[in-house]
């Protein structure tokens, strides 16, 4: 039951993921500014985790310094406001689809970005080295194939959009011009590599703030405060700012809620349980979702160009997965063998054949 129960959590967690791509394009579509939604969304993830970091973590939290604190300030910004808001532009230029599948690209860049700050090792004399390369070199050209060929268009198998609004239709014409969409391609990837520094740079600012759950409060809170900022200094408009109950307040509510809060604390139970890789391995589910979701619900046009960019991300993610699980399973391997010899060298000849087998 615990092996299907993973596999559960983590159908979910890839389903609510790409549930964020569909339903923050749907309320773009309506209308809504990017730059607000990101501070909206923001706000209702501190309001729904400070309760719970409070309640769960005030007593054994450790007290935060000045330069954590500064520390913490400059992860929200790179990793949380900036991402958001660039991935925000790059999604009102492109579809949900190029969003999905350029997730896929995420952990290779993390990757790269640890390679460059020298926290991770390319060995190209290795098979897993090699495996790395390829996967890295597989992911560029999957970039490149989403932002500069597109190919014949699928046949639109959508009747009735979702959400009743069909400023999608009109907007599928501006999205196919070649310019504002490799411009969405480049904002896309630098939203994912904003986010791969957050990633690599977190690290070591959770050994002096080891209290996850008021790291992520903290940060979502400062996101709120930074997003606020942005959004006042670009955004006058009153009407910018109104949210009703239609598409966008259900956009805040669910990245806010279910993307920040839930999915939270199921990865979190998924790597305890089966560990990272086995997580990062299921990030394909969310291409796959989010391309029939979208083309049947928001009448998104798909592309040949969007597949094969996606194939190739996707088999760049498990190159560089499989480089990195091998290495791990050698390094497991040296190890045992490091200590069973560092034992034989301790334990007496007479002792060591009155051992048991």
């Amino acid at each position: 039951m615990g092996e299907k129960k993973a596999y559960l959590a983590v159908l979910l967690v890839q389903s609510i993921y790409a549930g964020m791509f569909l339903i923050s394009k749907a309320a773009f579509n309506g209308g809504m500014n990017n730059f607000v939604f990101v501070f909206y969304r923001q706000a209702a993830a501190t309001i729904f985790l400070a309760p719970l970091a409070l309640f769960l973590e005030r007593k054994k939290a450790p007290p935060m310094s000045f330069v954590t604190f500064c520390k913490l300030f400059m992860l929200s910004l790179c990793g949380v406001t900036l991402s958001l808001d660039i991935y925000g532009l790059a999604l009102v230029y492109t579809s949900a689809t190029l969003a999905a599948a350029t997730t896929n690209c995420l952990p290779v860049i993390t990757f790269f970005l640890a390679l460059l700050l020298r926290m991770e090792v390319l060995k190209l004399r290795t098979s897993s080295g090699i495996a790395k390369l390829i996967g890295i070199v597989a992911c560029m050209g999957g970039a490149a194939t989403l932002a500069f060929f597109k190919g014949p268009h699928f046949r639109q198998v959508c009747h009735h959009h979702l959400f009743g609004t069909h400023d999608s239709q009109g907007f599928q014409g501006h999205v196919s011009s070649g310019k504002t969409w490799v411009k969405g391609c480049f904002l896309m990837l630098m939203s994912n590599t904003c986010w791969g520094l957050w990633l690599v740079l977190q690290v070591k600012v959770l050994k002096s703030y080891p209290s996850k759950l008021l790291f992520t409060t903290l940060q979502c809170f400062l996101s709120s405060v930074q997003s606020f900022v942005i959004a006042i200094a670009l955004v006058r408009d009153p009407h910018e700012w109104m949210l009703g109950w239609n598409v966008k307040l259900l956009a805040v509510l669910y990245c806010g809620i279910m993307v920040t809060g839930v999915t939270f604390y199921i990865q979190a139970w998924i790597i305890e349980e089966k560990g990272p890789v086995f997580l990062a391995m299921s990030t394909p589910l969310n291409l796959i979702f989010t391309v029939f979701c979208s083309a049947i619900l928001l009448c998104e046009i798909i592309s040949l160009g969007s597949l094969l960019g996606g194939l190739l991300l996707v088999a760049g993610l498990y190159s560089v997965l499989w480089g990195k699980s091998k290495e791990e399973k050698i390094c497991m391997t040296t190890q045992v063998d490091k200590e069973c010899s560092e034992l034989k060298q301790v334990i007496p000849v007479d002792t060591k054949e009155q051992l048991p087998v």
